[in-house]
């Protein structure tokens, strides 16, 4: 066999993945783009808590690049102009959840990521109802 069957089928997911998350964008409203970057950060934070409490560095470290990423992406695409303080205050949760999962790597603790979850989950879902 040329490939290792957990590798192949984490190809194959990661593919299918990325073909969904194609289909889900194409010609996606701004307001539907960043419900999926919610969505897809819900997804990482989850993923990066089961990792910890599976003590799977290696995993921890990927999906917490990936809620990074995204904590990034929903940062730099605030208009501080139009939306002034909920835009400040959108970015210091945003920073305060990106020190939290930088707290839960550093002390190897789920508990801190669950917290920037629970922010992040209820501004995902305030943004949900909005729509």
């Amino acid at each position: 066999m040329f490939y290792n069957q957990g590798y192949a089928g984490n190809m194959a997911a990661r593919r299918y993945a990325a073909v969904h998350s194609g289909a889900r964008t194409e010609g996606a409203t701004p307001h539907a783009l960043v419900k999926i970057l919610f969505d897809e950060l819900l997804i990482a934070l989850d993923a990066t808590m089961l990792a910890e409490r599976q003590n799977d560095r290696l995993k921890v470290s990927d999906k917490q690049a990936r809620a990074m990423s995204i904590l990034f992406a929903l940062e730099s695409s605030l208009d501080f102009d139009k939306g002034g303080d909920i835009a400040v205050g959108l970015a210091q949760i945003y920073r305060e959840a990106r020190r939290l999962l930088l707290v839960g790597a550093k002390e190897r603790d789920a508990r801190p990521v669950e917290q920037a979850r629970a922010m992040i989950g209820e501004i995902a879902e305030a943004w949900g109802q909005i729509g």
